[in-house]
């Protein structure tokens, strides 16, 4: 409804996996996991409420369902986001501050070590929102000048930055292999 969601879907594509775009409650129906774009926090918690589809996620988390937030998908995944009452999904057990890494000029690429991978991954951040807090639970899969960038937690994955505007399909194959 919002966000850079044909670039996930294209990278979904190149791994061979199927993806749809998710519009309605039904939609949810057919997928085993989920991916919640970049783009406007606060605007996609407001669609996912007005389409009545945010209470349907939960319930297909609990049955099992992953969800992969990249950016602004990460915000609505966390339990917190500092100074900001917008709603959540109330999911992962991290706290993010949205647009720590500055304003959309001051957006960069950087490479970063990710847990298992042979390279370094190049990740694009814009407007990017940090980990500042995170559970046991939790798993860092990779850091960045020392803050969380990437985590796991169950079947749920998180990223600050925009693996879906690299040619980089690695953080998509795991997301995948983790549904």
């Amino acid at each position: 409804m919002q966000g850079a969601f044909q670039k996930h879907l294209d990278m979904v594509k190149k791994i061979g996996a199927e993806g749809v775009e998710i519009r309605t409650s039904d939609d949810l129906d057919s997928i085993d996991g989920l991916i919640i774009p970049g783009g406007e926090s606060t605007v996609i918690a407001k669609l996912l409420i007005k389409n009545d589809i945010m209470n349907p996620i939960l319930e297909r988390v609990k049955s099992g369902m992953g969800i992969f937030g990249t950016c602004a998908g990460m915000i609505l995944l966390a339990k917190k986001a500092e100074e900001s009452d917008q709603p959540l999904l109330n999911l992962m057990n991290i706290t993010v501050k949205r647009n720590a890494y500055g304003r959309q000029q001051e957006s960069f690429e950087a490479s970063f070590k990710v847990k298992n991978f042979d390279e370094p991954f190049a990740g694009i951040f814009i407007r990017s929102p940090k980990i500042t807090e995170f559970s046991k639970e939790v798993e860092i899969l990779a850091e960045f000048e020392g803050v969380p960038i990437l985590a796991k937690e169950g079947k749920l994955l998180a990223c600050s930055f925009h693996p879906e505007l690299t040619g980089d399909t690695r953080i998509h194959q795991l997301f995948l292999e983790m549904i």
